[in-house]
């Protein structure tokens, strides 16, 4: 049986320890890696490739909203569940929003805890139970809904140059090499590429190519692109 393999994010060593262990008697599930903080996270990641993400949301140390976007960014397919006492609502939307796909409290029992990571880890989006069913749920259920939308018609309006410069980073070229290529000057493909960014909600180029060539939704995006003049 293939297991789920776990990154633990938490600074209280005693949870940390007890969380880990819990964890690692389960048949399906594996503690790749523990940390107590957010710092050197992404080399972390890139070592031990967790399939999703356990992170404490109060850190004494580190802005753990921080640490989801920045996961999210560079990791956009390994899923995150932020664990706490009792989340508050504004804390669970802004959660949402930048990518975490689960909740735990704190006082979960055992079921509750290792059904939550199961059904993140097959694609599923969980909430505090004491929000299911709840208005919250529908506003945070929209705001989903609004993000994907936004950026599927940021995408839709690329232009035909803007697809090439795509194509020629996720080819690995530089600017320089991507001017000389489509005969135009540095500054315009540096402008291009920063379009590019802007639409497609990213912040570098080294994740424009990593989407385009692995990114199924990325690559659907591309090849049902309405492309308009430059």
């Amino acid at each position: 049986m293939k297991k789920i393999q776990i990154l633990l994010i938490e600074d209280n060593r005693l949870l940390r320890d007890g969380i880990s262990a819990m964890l690692n008697k389960q048949t399906d599930m594996h503690v790749a890696s523990t940390v107590s903080n957010g710092e050197n996270i992404l080399e972390l990641m890139r070592k031990s490739k967790p399939a999703l993400i356990l992170l404490d949301l109060g850190l004494r140390n580190q802005n753990s909203l921080n640490i989801v976007k920045s996961c999210k960014q560079q990791f956009p397919e390994t899923k995150i569940i932020v664990m706490d006492l009792i989340p508050l609502q504004a804390d669970i939307y802004e959660f949402v929003q930048a990518g975490v796909s689960g909740f735990i409290v704190k006082d979960a029992n055992y079921a509750d805890f290792f059904k939550t990571i199961r059904l993140v880890n097959e694609g599923l989006q969980v909430l505090p139970p004491q929000l299911t069913g709840s208005l919250f749920t529908e506003i945070v259920d929209h705001a989903l809904k609004v993000s994907r939308q936004s950026v599927i018609e940021k995408s839709i309006r690329m232009t035909k140059r803007e697809r090439q410069v795509i194509e020629l980073i996720a080819d690995g070229l530089a600017n320089k090499e991507i001017a000389q290529k489509l005969h135009l000057s540095t500054y315009t493909v540096k402008s291009h590429v920063h379009n590019i960014l802007e639409k497609l909600t990213l912040n570098t180029r080294v994740q424009i190519a990593k989407h385009a060539h692995l990114s199924n939704d990325f690559q659907k995006t591309l090849a049902n692109t309405s492309l308009i003049e430059e």
